[in-house]
Order: C-alpha cells, then structure tokens, then sequence
C-alpha cells in the first residue's frame, strides 16, 4: 500500500487547473495550422490567425485562453493500492481545483441553478472515478464553458436506427448548434452502455488527442466519415463560413441493453483545455 500525500493531490490539481487555462494542447495548435493552410476564404485564415494569437497571448502573458474558465471536470483513476494521507480524494482533488481557479485568477462560473448566485470558488469539482489495479494516481482535466456544453444532447435512439441512425443524430445536433460552440469543435461521442454512461464516454472521448486514431478500424471509419460530413456543412471558424467546423470527432463505445441504443454527443469548443498527471 503506498501513502500519497494529500497536499501533493491538491497542488498537482492547482498546477492542472491553471495551466490548462492558459496554455492550448499542442495537438490543437498543430491542427488550427493544418486547419488554416487548407483554408481558402480569407475570413478563415484571419480566424484561424486570430485563435494562434490568442493562445500566444496567453502563454505569454499568463491569461486564460477565454473569459469562460469553465466548470473543472475530473476523470481520476485511482490505484486500489494507494490511499491519502488524509481526507478523502474526491476532497483533494476539490480542494486543488478552488485553489487553482484562486491562484490563477479563474473565472469562477458555479451557481445555484435556480437563483444562480454564484457559488464563489467554482465548486464543487465534477469528479468520476475509476478503481485501476496499482499503486499510481492518474487525474485528467478539462475546464469545460458553458456555450459548448449547452450544446451537447443526450439521445435514447431505437435499436434499429443503428449506425445510420446514430450518424444523423451527430450531424444534425452540429448543424442545430451552428456557431454557438464556438467552433472549430471537437466532438465527443459515446455510444452504448446506457443514460448516464453515454454522457460520460462523449465527455471522455474528448481527452483523446486531435490526431488519435481509433484502435479499431470500424470506428476509426465512423469518426473518419462523421468528421467529413461535418466539414461539408460549411459552418466554418466562428460560424463564418469554411470548410474547417469540425477539428476531430472521437468515439467511445460500450456494450448495451438490448432494448436500446443510447448516444451522446459532447461537442468541445476550439479552446480544447485539458491536462493530466499522474501521481
């Protein structure tokens, strides 16, 4: 059994926090690069230019990447072999994320969804658990706003719509959502398992890498054919028209009821924040 610090947990979760606000993924810089050579509407590539620097502002500058901070969305595996000094992780791991958004000067987004009030620290942290054999702590962040989860959409499809079925519902709720997302999006899609499932492997597809390609080459197909039909929808940067709306789609698929087919579809806006460590 190995004994981890809780300050260590709370500290890697500050560091976590801060950083993915003001520093994009390389993979998605590298895509936006990609994204703007292909580009033929000037309006494009002067987005596509614009989204480089600001991510180079904020490196440079230590400001976040966008006013919206986001909600701080955890997914922790936890090695059954090791344990906190004290407290509980779910605490650690809460307590981390208030200081990080303090120390970094986050924006705090947190309210009371009837009055909204706001909460003050950006608590609580949204935090899933999985038990993994070991002895190690693996925590991935993302700082998740608000325009793009508005437009995520869970959906209890009938088994018979299948892959077709499935396929629609995607590039209609694209299209649906238009420029709130701020696109260019990522797309998260978990299909399978059930309700509550689904959502959580849509949020989970999205912390794979832009350029990750799906192990198995029937769902590397699916993503490759959603991201095509996306793009055609000429939605483009910002809503403007282009042929880049979509930088990738990742789908995660799991076993489900017979008697139905759940879907969800996560979209992420082109401020893809995310981190991890492991502990």
């Amino acid at each position: 059994m190995r004994t981890l610090a809780k300050q260590t947990v709370v500290d890697a979760v500050a560091a976590m926090c801060i950083d993915a606000n003001r520093h994009l993924p390389e993979d998605v810089l590298a895509s936006f690069a990609r994204a703007k050579a292909a580009e033929t509407l000037p309006a494009a590539r002067e987005i596509f230019g614009q989204l480089e620097e600001n991510a180079a502002l904020a490196a440079s500058t230590g400001l976040p990447l966008c006013q919206d901070c986001g909600l701080g969305v955890f997914f922790v595996e936890a090695g059954e072999g090791v344990r906190l000094s004290e407290g509980t992780l779910r605490e650690a791991v809460n307590e981390g994320m208030v200081k990080g958004y303090k120390d970094g000067y986050l924006r705090k987004s947190t309210c009371d969804p009837f009055t909204r009030k706001n909460v003050g620290d950006n608590s609580p942290a949204i935090v899933h658990f999985d038990l993994v054999a070991g002895e190690s702590l693996r925590i991935c962040m993302m700082a998740k706003g608000g325009g793009s989860e508005n437009m995520s959409r869970v959906m209890m499809l009938a088994p018979a719509q299948g892959w077709n079925g499935v396929r629609e519902f995607v590039i209609r709720r694209v299209a649906e959502s238009g420029s709130n997302p701020c696109p260019p999006i990522l797309v998260g899609v978990g299909i399978g398992g059930n309700f509550e499932l689904a959502a959580i492997n849509s949020k989970k597809a999205l912390m794979r890498d832009v350029d990750d390609v799906h192990p198995d080459p029937e769902v590397a197909a699916m993503e490759a054919d959603l991201l095509a039909s996306i793009n055609r929808l000429g939605i483009g940067p910002m809503g403007l028209g282009g042929a880049t709306t979509c930088l990738g789609v990742k789908i995660k698929v799991a076993p489900c009821h017979l008697a139905s087919l759940p879907l969800a579809v996560n979209i992420q806006c082109h401020s893809a924040r995310h981190k991890e460590v492991t502990l």
